[in-house]
């Protein structure tokens, strides 16, 4: 209580002088120089020696950090991280391609090519690049669409009898080119939106969108996967709800289960599952994770070729890998038409888990990412790419944590995982040809286990922000019903729409000064806030604009307490009756006029009148007469002007108050708009502004702006809000600023009425 008692007590009457906007920018001297014109920007981007290098060190981030590369204390380091990383990206790559409907060849590809252009051109220093699940499902759910297993059918004799093959060799032909294609088109993608410095587009996908997401996503990962895990053929659907008709018909496949590649899932399962949770236990004691599924893939390939497991239990193999690199072959193009969607959603996904991480990581190791850099980055690895049958890489979270928590340090670790890569493409890969798909099924399942416990976030987000947790369950139920990439363009819409809906649900509060204090909070909030007299303080958490601007104006009459409408009706018929009055009168008066002019006329030649004093005589009015007033007594004793009435002249106007025409006054004399958080507005917005100031201005309510931000100030200039009634004298820096001017002037006002 002391401190409130001895506090200083600082009333609008004690502050110092207050500017208004007009006389701000008169003394602050604002600067309104126009936007330089295209010749002006054309000139600045004239090629120059230094701009083509700056634009080169930009380009090759490589170039700026390699030579300051400090060898003796990373070196090591980056060839420890990049070994975990490159015995990861060998079982991932092969069961990755498996998951986007590629041969397991391609997933080697793409984690070689791309990911050793990303050394070039990449900022972040921590993320592996690479095949990932997510962008996988996103390919194979294109690959069945376009190229489905059922379109190359043939037939086989056997045994006398006829029997229906797949012709998986020319299937898998088609698929590549399609997906060379289409990774292509997301390189391409990914480069323009990066040269035209759009890396921006990322905030649109906000992280319960993208976790919602990705969750959808693995749950289509889980389900494409289960037909390698129990054995069995289920045929290939597309488009909406495709994900429902798979599961229904792996339902109906369960009794036709393969026990060999059950059993053998099971165990490959369990076993990845113990020794990551060991991993992770013993993570500060080992100095490298146990490579548990490199191991498992070796083990299982052994165990494979020697008990003949496809031969003598029918469970389903890899086959051939190819060695050797191939040469580049220019992608079809004609698959662009059919794939652009798809690639456009593709390159969004990839670039926002790749620039989400790299934060993470930067912000940890203090560094930054360029965000459109990185998609420059990441569209030349995808472009490059598709000329090499890789398909579209993003940013695996398992290995860049590998990656990070091993020691690495740079993008060195990613050459040394290129390495292991090609000496598998070249003389290790053809000794997976017995490799069993349950077995990259199983090692594809347990990676998920940290995309399933973003369902946590659902308990957690109706906790927090129930619109959030909206924006989580529509991206997860759109992408399981409609497939990814419709699935992603409706979670974007509707994301989008909530930011609608937020500005119309906003906050509308009427503000009052805290103990006296220049600071004004809402009045419903905070008991100490006190409401200043006859001055209401509205302000609305969200921008105005054509959204909400209706919104606006009915919370703003409605929290002033006024039926504004109904008091500027009755005004109006108030006036109409006046005027209504003033015209009988006026009529009256003509006829009264003349009478009372003869009637003058003949008492000047009246005998009864000679016997008048003389200076009674003399104020009568003579012939000369100019300008002199005619007046005749009334019946209640006033005088009555004549000559005003018969010569009919301009009369000063003056405006009718309401309590001259028999109105109730407001409680309130001042609004202030507090615009502090609006940060634009439109013509809808202006408009409405106009007509709260017309329409208070009618009641006899003065009108004050305050808070307005400078692109606020120049778009209300641009949009001819100031006139000769609104002017920049109606506008204030800041809240206390304009109640400071207004009981100044009221003060004031009061004071030369009491002198009067």
């Amino acid at each position: 209580m002391e401190m409130e008692k001895n506090e200083p007590q600082l009333s609008p009457q004690d502050e110092p002088g207050v500017l208004n906007e007009a006389e701000l920018e008169k003394l602050g001297l604002r600067n309104l120089a126009p936007s330089p014109s295209l010749c002006t920007k054309i000139q600045k981007i004239r090629c120059s020696t230094s701009a083509a290098k700056s634009f080169l060190f930009q380009l090759l981030p490589i170039l700026i950090w390699l030579p300051r590369y400090p060898v003796k204390e990373w070196l090591l380091r980056d060839i420890i991280s990049g070994f975990s990383v490159g015995i990861m990206h060998l079982p991932q790559g092969l069961a990755y391609a498996l998951l986007a409907g590629l041969p397991p060849v391609t997933g080697l590809y793409s984690a070689f090519y791309p990911v050793l252009l990303y050394f070039f051109f990449g900022t972040s220093r921590h993320i592996s690049v690479g095949p990932f699940a997510v962008i996988s499902v996103m390919i194979g759910s294109v690959t069945d669409s376009l190229e489905p297993s059922s379109k190359y059918l043939e037939l086989e004799m056997t045994n006398g009898t006829n029997k229906t093959i797949i012709n998986v060799a020319q299937r898998d032909a088609a698929r590549v080119e399609l997906v060379a294609a289409l990774t292509l088109l997301v390189g391409i993608f990914q480069v323009a939106l990066g040269l035209l410095q759009f890396g921006f587009v990322a905030i649109y996908l906000s992280e319960p969108l993208v976790r919602g997401y990705t969750t959808a996503a693995s749950i289509q990962v889980l389900i494409s996967q289960l037909k390698y895990i129990f054995g069995v053929e289920v045929d290939e659907y597309a488009g909406p709800l495709s994900l429902i008709y798979t599961f229904m018909e792996l339902c109906k496949r369960l009794p036709e289960t393969n026990t060999g590649t059950l059993v053998t899932s099971l165990i490959a399962m369990v076993c990845i599952l113990l020794v990551k949770i060991l991993n992770d236990k013993l993570a500060k004691k080992l100095p490298l994770p146990i490579p548990v599924e490199l191991l498992t893939i070796i083990i299982s390939t052994g165990i494979s070729y020697g008990a003949k497991l496809y031969a003598n239990y029918g469970i389903s193999v890899v086959g051939d890998i190819p060695s050797g690199m191939r040469p580049p072959e220019a992608p079809n193009v004609n698959y662009f038409g059919k794939v652009v969607g798809n690639a456009f959603a593709i390159a969004m996904v990839s670039y926002v888990i790749c620039i989400s991480l790299g934060k993470i990581f930067a912000l940890k190791h203090g560094y930054t990412v360029d965000s459109n850099q990185e998609l420059i980055a990441l569209g030349l690895s995808n472009f490059v790419g598709g000329f090499f049958q890789c398909y579209a890489i993003s940013c695996s979270m398992s290995r860049s944590l590998v990656q990070e928590s091993t020691g690495g340090n740079s993008q060195v670790a990613a050459v040394v995982s290129c390495l292991i890569i090609l000496v598998t493409i070249l003389k290790i890969g053809e000794l997976f040809y017995e490799l069993p798909k349950a077995i990259l099924a199983s090692i594809i399942l347990v990676n998920l286990k940290g995309m399933f416990k973003q369902f946590k976030d659902i308990p957690a987000l109706w906790r927090s922000n129930f619109t959030d947790l909206l924006i989580w369950l529509v991206t997860f139920v759109a992408t399981l019903l409609l497939n990814l990439d419709m699935g992603l363009g409706v979670a974007v819409a509707f994301s989008l729409l909530t930011v609608i809906f937020r500005t119309q649900m906003a906050h509308y509060s009427i503000l009052g000064q805290v103990s006296k204090t220049g600071i004004y909070k809402d009045l419903a909030e905070y008991d100490k806030a006190e409401e200043i007299p006859g001055v209401t303080i509205f302000r609305s958490s969200a921008t105005v604009y054509f959204a909400n601007a209706e919104l606006y104006i009915g919370a703003l009459k409605k929290k002033c307490g006024i039926d504004v409408d109904n008091l500027i009706k009755r005004k109006k018929k108030a006036l109409k009756k006046e005027k209504k009055k003033a015209k009988k009168e006026a009529k009256k008066n003509k006829k009264i006029a003349p009478e009372a002019k003869n009637g003058c006329d003949s008492g000047n030649n009246n005998l009864g009148f000679d016997g008048m004093d003389m200076e009674a005589k003399s104020q009568e009015p003579s012939d000369d007469w100019k300008g002199s007033d005619i007046t005749l007594p009334e019946p209640n004793g006033s005088v009555k002007d004549l000559e005003s009435q018969v010569n009919i002249q301009p009369q000063p106007c003056y405006k009718p108050t309401l309590e001259s025409l028999g109105l109730e006054k407001p409680p309130l004399h001042t609004l202030i708009l507090d615009f502090t958080p609006v940060n634009f507005v439109d013509t809808v917005c202006i408009k409405t502004l106009k007509n709260i100031f017309r329409d208070f201005r009618e009641i006899e309510v003065d009108v004050f702006l305050v808070g307005c931000h400078a692109p606020v100030m120049t778009q209300l200039e641009r949009g001819n809000f100031f006139n000769e009634i609104i002017t920049k004298h109606h506008l204030f820096a800041s809240v206390h600023d304009a109640v400071t001017y207004v009981t100044r002037n009221r003060g004031e006002n009061c004071h030369r009425l009491v002198q009067h």
